[in-house]
């Protein structure tokens, strides 16, 4: 292996240098190059050759774990590290992509910021006590889909939701409005949600009012709030059972 590597990189460094560094001698090297490849290197050679084909195939993306893993449901008996040596005298790497990351709140508006009125008191006694709100998304074919939802704190169970292709406040005030048609609520309720501009907007501010629902938002910084009141919620109820 190291005088093959002498020999592909001869143009980049002196074969000297190189066989000094390797600690071979030159004669060696220039013995190796006038007789016939062994078996073994040739064996590596060919199975390089389909190492490459595969890399290829995965757009450069695989690394030699899954390069190994694909020549073996191709029926190819070999080594993972030995894959890996190839790969590595080859020089094929794995691409590294940088994910692409949705921001669904953008806190940076001139909308007022409603108090933390539930400071991470995230187990109410009873239900229409506390909602908390919040907006994901979702990667499809067509672009982004963005979904809003509202749940109980108490039941945990999701008793508004809303979709669509962008991230206006309707998309809010959408799942707002079903939460309230299908629960009802009275006097009490607490509306929590992060500092984004559709919830802090007038549209869903006034259907607060409307409703006679207080609105609280969670600290600057800490957009996990709701996620975390899920998870306490459903701890709760797992240990309940």
């Amino acid at each position: 292996m190291r005088y093959a590597f002498i020999e592909e990189h001869r143009d980049r460094w002196p074969i000297t240098i190189q066989c000094e560094v390797f600690h071979v001698s030159r004669s060696g090297f220039y013995a190796w190059r006038v007789r016939e490849p062994s078996a073994t290197e040739l064996r590596r050679a060919a199975l390089t050759e389909k190492i490459q084909e595969v890399h290829q195939a995965s757009r450069e993306t695989y690394g030699s774990p899954r390069v190994h893993a694909e020549l073996v449901a191709q029926g190819e008996r070999c080594n993972r590290k030995i894959v890996e040596k190839c790969m590595r005298h080859a020089e094929l790497r794995a691409k590294s992509h940088r994910r692409f990351r949705v921001s669904t709140t953008d806190s940076n508006h001139p909308h007022p910021i409603a108090p933390n009125i539930v400071d991470r008191h995230f187990e109410p006694s009873q239900k229409n006590e506390t909602w908390t709100a919040d907006i994901m998304y979702i990667p499809t074919q067509e672009g982004w889909l963005y979904l809003a939802v509202v749940e109980d704190l108490f039941t945990r169970k999701i008793v508004g939701w809303s979709m669509s292709k962008s991230m206006e406040s309707r998309l809010v005030v959408d799942a707002l409005e079903m939460a309230v048609q299908r629960e009802l609520p009275g006097e009490g309720l607490v509306a929590h949600s992060d500092r984004g501009v559709q919830y802090a907007s007038e549209h869903d501010q006034e259907l607060l009012q409307k409703h006679g629902i207080t609105c609280s938002m969670s600290r600057k910084g800490n957009c996990w709030e709701a996620t975390e009141a899920a998870d306490r919620t459903g701890r709760k109820q797992a240990a309940g059972r």
